[in-house]
């Protein structure tokens, strides 16, 4: 379970005033359970961990079997909440190492359908050459540009390979129940295929079979994934008090923050695995409280790394920033720092010392440096990178958001602003139905 700690917010804003918004928490709360708040469409994922079924989970976890004993490589197809969710909790959990290891529990796990780059494309198709590869291609409608681009490509390169019948088997689609070109050609194809349930949105899906499955197939424990999420779901639940809901205060917190004038929290690690999982955090909130001319803006560094490259500008720039702090209790190996007789590096004081003792040393050292310049700390604290550990994280982080769009006062499960760029996009490359546009706006240009 995790552990929240706002004691380092208090003389930038009070314990007084962030208690005070316990009735806007509980009516938020309710508009949750209720249905009764802007985006209802897309509650879903709510109670999403205790709902899932022993049956959905035997059936993702047969499936990723499949994938394993057929591919050397898998590539997760999806963009956005498509592939972040599962390459967060993927990377959080993987050895760092492993994909330059001969001897591999499983595939190699890649992402394509994220990008524009032709590069990268090329290089992927490259390395794919002569490998055994599979596809999971994860897209609600499948017409997605930058998802569908590559999913042609991969789609093709993957039957001629591999042959039509190995294709078939070694390609699973992860779409709409009914309509979509991605439930079109999966039906056409013969594929196997997961629904994305209509009322999730993609930044919450995490813990839908568009997360789930790629989770699986890198070979680590959805059962175990689901059960920390949905211990999460009871520790944030409507009935909890709120002196004892972590999600209802920390969307407490960060408002009181953002009204103060706080207007950037930056979420920061110091531990190197966790860097997806604040690119997946990143999406969450910007994504869903981003609206109306307001929202606070997300930020992430990775520490001890970018304290010599961001550190400076938290540490003296603008006050307009604070930082929530995700600490890891217990690494999963220990490795102590061992005596040099010569000592020309001067750390003879460290010997026998674990590094993870150095880096919470590192942690602490930052924050009361941080706090004494000016910058409020939020502190959360989980035992382990494990799977029950970040699904409690991942729920965690999703209630809140819920609870604090809904303070903030914004539609937090829709995202009107994503479409500017497409429209321009495609009238720009002449997409058939999009004349009007291309001529106005090749008038601006």
């Amino acid at each position: 379970m995790i552990s929240l700690n706002i004691e380092k917010t208090f003389g930038f804003i009070s314990k007084e005033n962030v208690f005070a918004y316990e009735a806007q928490v509980k009516a938020a709360q309710e508009m949750l359970e209720n249905g009764t708040g802007k985006g209802n469409d897309f509650l879903g994922w709510l109670h999403l961990p205790s709902s899932i079924t022993p049956e959905h989970l035997a059936d993702l976890k047969a499936t990723a079997q499949v994938l394993r004993d057929n591919c050397e490589v898998v590539v997760v197809a999806g963009i956005g909440g498509s592939y972040l969710g599962a390459r967060a909790v993927i990377e959080a959990l993987s050895n760092s190492f492993a994909w330059l290891q001969d001897k591999k529990d499983g595939p190699v796990i890649l992402y394509a359908g994220h990008n524009i780059g032709e590069d990268y494309l090329y290089e992927l198709t490259e390395y794919l050459k002569d490998k055994k590869f599979g596809v999971i291609n994860i897209s609600k409608s499948g017409t997605t540009t930058e998802t569908a681009l590559a999913f042609r490509l991969l789609k093709k390169q993957c039957e001629d390979q591999r042959g039509k019948e190995m294709a078939q088997k070694v390609i699973v689609a992860i779409t709409d129940a009914k309509k979509g070109a991605a439930r079109v050609t999966a039906d056409k194809e013969g594929y196997k295929s997961f629904i994305i349930p209509d009322n999730v949105g993609g930044r919450f899906s995490v813990l839908t079979p568009v997360g789930l499955l790629p989770i699986a197939v890198a070979g680590f424990d959805i059962e175990k994934l689901v059960a920390g999420a949905a211990a999460m779901e009871k520790a944030c639940g409507i009935d909890v008090p709120f002196a004892e809901n972590p999600a209802a205060i920390y969307a407490a917190t960060r408002n009181e923050l953002y009204k103060s004038g706080k207007k950037i929290e930056i979420l920061v690690n110091f531990n190197p695995k966790l860097h997806y999982v604040s690119e997946w955090w990143k999406q969450l909130y910007g994504e869903s409280e981003g609206k109306e001319n307001k929202g606070i803006f997300p930020a992430a560094v990775d520490f001890s790394t970018d304290l010599h490259s961001m550190g400076q500008w938290i540490q003296e720039g603008e006050r307009t920033i604070y930082e929530t702090v995700i600490s890891v209790e217990h690494p999963n190996h220990s490795l102590q720092v061992p005596s040099d007789e010569a000592n020309l590096d001067g750390l003879n004081f460290l010997a026998g010392k674990r590094v993870d003792e150095v880096n919470k040393m590192a942690e602490l050292g930052t924050q009361l440096a941080h706090v004494d310049g000016g910058v409020p700390n939020i502190r959360i604290s989980i035992p382990a990178l494990d799977e029950t550990s970040i699904g409690g994280l991942l729920y965690f982080f999703e209630k809140a958001c819920g609870i604090s769009g809904y303070i903030l006062g914004v539609n937090p499960f829709n995202q009107p602003g994503v479409e500017a760029y497409k429209k321009n996009m495609f009238a720009l490359l002449d997409k058939p139905g999009y004349e009007e546009e291309s001529k106005a706006i090749r008038a601006r240009l």
